[in-house]
C-alpha cells in the first residue's frame, strides 16, 4: 500500500458554500490558495486529502463569492472627502449650511469645502442662492458640490476670487443669475473657474486619502476598483504605494486626457502589475440629470427651453478617441442624456470595426434612446452602469424626462447588447458598498424598500447577473477576467466572505449583509 501525501499550501478555505461565478456559476465547499493563487478548488473531501496548511479558515457554512470589484469610482476623491462636510441627505438648504458651520467649526481651513447636497430631495426642488452662506461664511471661501458631481454652489467671497460676475460665460457650463447677479451655483465646467483656486492636496494628504479609501472599502468586500479620472501624479503615487505593500487595492486606472498622461503612459502603451491596470482614457460627454446637464435630444420635460450641456467640443472627443485607438487604450465616456450616448456611439463607430473586441465603454449610459440600443452590440460598446443611480434618481427623474422615462436606467435591455455589463455606484455619489448596487439592480428599490412594486421591474437584473456584474464581468470590462472576478485555478485568491446567500435569501436580507471576511492574495485585510 503506497499513501499519498498531501500537497502543503499557504491557505485552505474550507467548509463553505462558495459562488466561483465560472461559467456554469458552480458552488463548491473549499479552495487550496498558493503564493496568492489559487491552487484548486472544490469539495471538502477534494481539497483536505489532496492538501494540508497550516492556515484553515473553517467556514461553518458561510457564504464565499470572488473579491467585490467597483466598476467606476472615484477612489481617490472618495478619501480626500473624507476630510471635507458631508452633506448628503440633508433635508433643506438650511440644515446643508448648519451642517458646514458645524464642520468647520470642528475643522476650521482656508476653504470650507463639502459636498453631497441634493436639492431633488428638498421640499423646494430649486436651486438655493448664496445668501445664507454669505451670511455664515462672510470672510472665509466657501466650495461645496451637488451629489453628482456636476454643480456646485460657492459663497460670495469665492465668487471674488475667482472673478466671476454675471457676465461671466464659460463653454461648457454655466453661471447662474437672478436679478442680474450670480446666485453662487456653478454648473459643470463654470465649476473649475473657482476650484482651480482652491489650494490642491499634496502628496501626503493623497496617501492618507488612499489609505483610509481602502480601509472603508475593505469592510464592505471590495477588493477591485475602477477610479474614474487620475493625473499621472495619482497614478505614480498609487503604483508607490502597491509596490511598498501599503496599498493592496487592485485598481484600474482611468487616466484623464492630459499632456502629462500621454508622454508618461498612452504614447508608451499598455501598462499592467498585479495591482495596477493602466489601459484606459476618461473623458466627458455631458454632465448630469439632477443638475439639468445631461445631454438630450428633446428638452428638459420641466425646463423647456434646456438640453443640457455638451461639456466637451465634439472635435476634442474624437481626438482622444484617435489617440486611444492608435495606442491600444480603451475609450470611458461619461454619457448621462440620450443624445451624449448618440454622440460618442457616433464617434466611437468610426474607430471600431464590428465584431471587435476593443471594449470601449460608455459610462452609466442613463437615457439611451431605443433606437440607439442596438448600436451597443452592432459596436461591442460596453455600458457600464451604476445601479443604484436608477433607485436615488426615481422619484425625481420622471419630472426632468417625462415618459422617455422608460428609456432611462433600462439596464436589462443594456445587458442583452452584448450579453454582459459590469455595474459600479460612482462612489462618493452613491454609497461605497457593493451589495447596495446588488440589491438595486435585482429589487429595483432604495434602501427603505420603495417603490413597493418596484421601479420599471422590466429592467432589473437576475441575482446571478447582479453578482457578475460586480465581479466577473466587472473583470472583463477592463480586461482583467483571466486573474480576477471569479474562483478558479490560476486566478487571483481575492475573496469575499458573508452571512448571507446572496443567490437564495429573501431579497431585503442583501442590504443588512455582514462581511465576514475580506481576503486578497489569500490575505485576511478586512475581519469583523
Amino acid at each position: 500500500m503506497s499513501c499519498k501525501q498531501r500537497q502543503k499550501v499557504d491557505l485552505i478555505i474550507t467548509n463553505g458554500n462558495i459562488y466561483t461565478v465560472d461559467s456554469s456559476f458552480s458552488v463548491v465547499q473549499s479552495i487550496a490558495v498558493s503564493d496568492g493563487i489559487i491552487l484548486a478548488t472544490g469539495s471538502n473531501d477534494d481539497i483536505l486529502s489532496a492538501y494540508k496548511s497550516e492556515k484553515v479558515i473553517d467556514l461553518d457554512g458561510k457564504f464565499v463569492y470572488p473579491g467585490f470589484i467597483d466598476a467606476h469610482c472615484h477612489f481617490l476623491g472618495y478619501g480626500l472627502n473624507l476630510t471635507h462636510a458631508w452633506l448628503g441627505n440633508a433635508q433643506s438648504w438650511d440644515e446643508v449650511v448648519e451642517r458646514l458651520k458645524s464642520h468647520y467649526e470642528a475643522n476650521p481651513t482656508e476653504w470650507v469645502q463639502g459636498r453631497g447636497w441634493n436639492q431633488n430631495e428638498w421640499s423646494v426642488k430649486e436651486f438655493p442662492t448664496n445668501d445664507l452662506l454669505n451670511k455664515v461664511f462672510p470672510d472665509t471661501p466657501v466650495f461645496i458640490v451637488r451629489i453628482d458631481g456636476h454643480a456646485a454652489i460657492a459663497n460670495e467671497k469665492a465668487l471674488k476670487i475667482a472673478g466671476i460676475t454675471s457676465q461671466t460665460v464659460v463653454d461648457g457650463g454655466e453661471v447662474l443669475t437672478k436679478d442680474g447677479k450670480p446666485t453662487g451655483v456653478l454648473v459643470d465646467n463654470a465649476m473649475e473657474l473657482v476650484r482651480k483656486h482652491i489650494p490642491k492636496p499634496d502628496m501626503k494628504e493623497k496617501t492618507l486619502a488612499l489609505i483610509n479609501a481602502q480601509k472603508n472599502c475593505f469592510a464592505v468586500g471590495l477588493t477591485g476598483v475602477h477610479d474614474a479620472g487620475l493625473d499621472a501624479d495619482e497614478v505614480e503615487l498609487i503604483d508607490s504605494l502597491q509596490k511598498e505593500g501599503k496599498l493592496k487595492m487592485r485598481i484600474n486606472a482611468m487616466l484623464n486626457p492630459t499632456i502629462e498622461n500621454y508622454e508618461k503612459f498612452i504614447s508608451k502603451g499598455v501598462c499592467k502589475t498585479d495591482f495596477l491596470t493602466i489601459r484606459s482614457v476618461k473623458i466627458y460627454a455631458d454632465g448630469a440629470l439632477g443638475s439639468r446637464g445631461a445631454l438630450l435630444l428633446e428638452p428638459y420635460s420641466d425646463d423647456s427651453g434646456n438640453k443640457g450641456i455638451q461639456v466637451v467640443e465634439t472635435e476634442k472627443l474624437d481626438s482622444v478617441c484617435a489617440m486611444a485607438y492608435k495606442h491600444g487604450y480603451q475609450v470611458c465616456t461619461h454619457c448621462i442624456g440620450d443624445a451624449a450616448v448618440r454622440l460618442m456611439l457616433d464617434i466611437y463607430s468610426k474607430y471600431l470595426p464590428k465584431g471587435n473586441d476593443l471594449r470601449w465603454r460608455i459610462e452609466h449610459s442613463q437615457i439611451v434612446n431605443p433606437e440607439d440600443l442596438p448600436r451597443y452590440g452592432e459596436y461591442c460598446v460596453v455600458p457600464s452602469i451604476q445601479t443604484t443611480h436608477a433607485t436615488s434618481d426615481m422619484f425625481w427623474a420622471v419630472n426632468r424626462l417625462g415618459s422617455r422615462i422608460k428609456y432611462a436606467y433600462a439596464y436589462h435591455d443594456l445587458l442583452e447588447q452584448n450579453g454582459w455589463l459590469p455595474n459600479g455606484s460612482d462612489f462618493p455619489i452613491e454609497d461605497i458598498n457593493p451589495l447596495y448596487g446588488f440589491y438595486a439592480g435585482v429589487a429595483r428599490k432604495n434602501l427603505k424598500g420603495e417603490p413597493t412594486e418596484g421601479f420599471q421591474m422590466e429592467n432589473a437584473l437576475s441575482r446571478e447577473e447582479a453578482l457578475r456584474a460586480m465581479t466577473f464581468w466587472a473583470a472583463k470590462s477592463c480586461f482583467e477576467e483571466n486573474k480576477k472576478g471569479s474562483i478558479e485555478p490560476g486566478k487571483f485568491a481575492d475573496f469575499v466572505i458573508l452571512d448571507v446567500d446572496l443567490l437564495n435569501c429573501a431579497i431585503n436580507e442583501v442590504v443588512n449583509a455582514k462581511v465576514v471576511k475580506t481576503i486578497i492574495n489569500g490575505e485576511v485585510v478586512y475581519e469583523n
